[in-house]
């Protein structure tokens, strides 16, 4: 009888679904064990595969920076342990865009009977049944689901993209603001649109040198 279990995939502002996880870096309690920190949980396909290995080399060289961000790293495939570190052993010796002897420091969940992936949605049968697709979910300090990104098989992620979500998550957390199209740290940012038509007015009048509004519902904060 063909299987007809199904498991919905998390959504923004959900938490985080709660796992324990053998890793090459030892067991994990997830996200219990990243509590007060931001986190990246990625995956992806297969072990030993090109467009993979891109990845975790320019991930593994970015760490650092994201951890001065208080942010770590998780990856995960439906690998087996031995297969992340002869994979992750294998990195070392490959250089590629100045990148090398990258060592892989973060940890890479074994997820073989497809636990973790299944309960993140990862396997995407439009793709494959037995690998994950390219997944990233961004959590939060308190382990909630702020953003979701699926890149297909044959792609590689950007990864100065996925440091700006962190960049700009942080900055709308600590201000009470929201970040516009393509923004940079030391970008002008956005304030919540007016709730009424007394404040809508006032901000339009308003002489402050900190903002600007382009119309009554767009108000900018100056950064600069």
């Amino acid at each position: 009888m063909e299987d007809k279990t199904t498991n919905r995939m998390p959504l923004i502002g959900e938490d985080a679904p709660s796992f324990k996880a053998v890793t090459t870096q030892g067991e994990i309690n997830f996200p219990e064990d990243y509590k007060g920190k931001w986190v990246i949980l990625f995956s992806h396909p297969a072990d030993f595969t090109p467009v993979c290995t891109t990845e975790f080399m320019t991930f593994a060289t970015m760490a650092d920076e994201f951890r001065a961000l208080n942010t770590e790293l998780v990856g995960l495939s439906v690998d087996s342990l031995y297969a992340h570190i002869a994979w992750l052993r294998k990195i070392q010796e490959i250089e590629w865009k100045g990148m090398k002897n990258v060592e892989v420091k973060f940890p890479l969940i074994e997820d073989i009977r497809m636990d973790v992936a299944n309960k993140y949605g990862m396997i995407q049968p439009g793709q494959s049944n037995t690998q994950a697709v390219r997944a990233v979910f961004v959590i939060d300090p308190d382990g909630k689901i702020r953003t979701i990104l699926y890149y297909p098989l044959s792609m590689g992620r950007n990864f100065d993209e996925l440091k700006r979500i962190i960049l700009a998550l942080q900055k709308a957390d600590k201000d009470g603001v929201a970040t516009p199209a393509d923004w940079r740290p030391g970008d002008d940012t956005i304030i919540p649109t007016a709730g009424s038509c007394g404040t809508a007015k006032e901000r339009m009048e308003s002489s402050d040198d900190g903002q600007y509004c382009l119309d009554w519902f767009m108000c900018f904060k100056k950064e600069k």
